[in-house]
């Protein structure tokens, strides 16, 4: 019968502080502890910052598109809101799809009457939206536009989510409010 040979007590201990002492490998184990929320936060950063630029450029085709409304030129020529979106969608970049964007239109005598709020949107059957309209005002009237664009949006590591509306999409609004020209 042969006999196994356990370590003693001293040969454990200084095995186990040749180990402990031992720095090699230290460097990997320490990225793979802090690689997973570091490349989380730089996904979210990019995300964020992308929604941003996404917003910026919304405002910049609101901001183009609205001018013919406050000049009364829309008014004149009896623009529909058909016309008024094609003229819209004209502006967007090639990143931007005219199906994605929605355009609500409403004028009042007062600005104390404007509800800013982003508007719930509802949806018919076939997907048309039900709630939004083109009433762009007489010269001398208070207007509210609205452009609102879905925008499709990954889901982020670690539970970030940018979506606002569901389904990996976030429904990013530019108002402009004025008070057309009187001519």
């Amino acid at each position: 019968m042969s006999a196994t040979r356990h370590p003693t007590r001293s040969a454990r201990r200084g095995l186990l502080y040749r180990l402990a002492a031992d720095a090699r490998g230290g460097t990997i184990i320490e990225f793979a502890m802090i690689s997973v929320p570091f490349f989380a936060l730089m996904i979210a950063i990019l995300q964020t910052s992308l929604t941003f630029f996404v917003q910026q450029t919304l405002d910049t085709v609101a901001e183009k598109s609205v001018r013919i409304l406050v000049t009364g030129a829309a008014q004149k020529a009896n623009m529909t809101a058909s016309d008024y979106k094609a003229l819209a969608c004209k502006r967007l970049p090639p990143f931007f799809t005219c199906s994605k964007l929605l355009i609500d239109v409403r004028s009042a005598s007062r600005f104390s009457s404007i509800d800013t709020r982003i508007p719930t949107i509802t949806y018919d059957s076939n997907g048309n939206p039900t709630n939004l309209t083109f009433e762009p005002g007489d010269p001398g009237q208070i207007t509210i536009v609205r452009m609102m664009y879905v925008w499709d949006v990954a889901p982020g590591p670690l539970g970030f989510d940018l979506s606002t509306v569901g389904n990996n999409k976030r429904l990013i609004v530019s108002t402009q409010v004025f008070k057309g020209e009187i001519s």
